[in-house]
């Protein structure tokens, strides 16, 4: 691990509300994308797994962007809370102030909510083509390709989480349909997860 990494630990576990949560999620699922590149890796030009070349080029050509995604939305996820403690900030002394606060705070909110429902959209990307990956991909490496998913799947519930707290403070209809979108989401990635450990399971034995 070099000193850029450790740094990056360091802040996780500073008394600072950021980075959080949702940045985790979003650096666990730049992680997930790195062990499914290195799987699909391993696959592509052995004629032993030539039956999934197909699916182990995607991977490739896709988690390389996937991953730059991922860094992205880290960052994003600490300024769009940071948004939210600023507005919370703001005085409230008069109508006008509690006005203009209250507006700060709901766009604050939604940003802080759209942040992580995009990296659970993200992660189910992910997740959805993991399953071919893992039926038809390098078996030597099957391990790897499970703490992938793991963590791919991983990152949607944290995510998911923080898009809950976030709708649950305010009623918004933008909040709500962020929530249900994210809500579905987390659901369609426990039956992939379901899925890829049974998968993971067969070759394994």
């Amino acid at each position: 691990m070099n000193d850029g990494y450790i740094s990056v630990l360091d802040n996780i576990s500073s008394d600072s509300p950021t980075p959080g949560g949702g940045t985790v999620a979003a650096l666990t699922l730049s992680h997930a994308h790195s062990l499914a590149e290195m799987v699909a890796r391993l696959t592509v030009g052995k004629k032993k797994w030539s039956s999934g070349q197909e699916i182990a080029e995607n991977i490739i050509l896709y988690c390389s962007d996937a991953r730059k995604i991922s860094l992205t939305l880290a960052k994003d996820d600490s300024n769009a809370v940071t948004e939210v403690m600023s507005a919370y900030r703001l005085p409230k002394s008069s109508d006008d102030e509690v006005i203009l606060r209250k507006n700060a705070i709901l766009k604050a909110t939604i940003g802080a909510a759209s942040t992580p429902l995009s990296i659970a959209i993200e992660g189910h990307k992910l997740l959805s083509q993991l399953p071919e990956l893992g039926l038809y991909g390098n078996s030597n490496a099957i391990t790897d390709l499970a703490a992938s998913s793991e963590l791919a799947y991983t990152s949607v519930y944290i995510a998911y989480l923080n898009v809950k707290i976030n709708v649950n403070s305010i009623i918004d209809e933008e909040l709500d349909r962020i929530h249900k979108e994210a809500e579905e989401i987390f659901l369609q990635s426990k039956n992939l997860i379901h899925e890829i450990r049974l998968i993971v399971s067969n070759r394994m034995d």
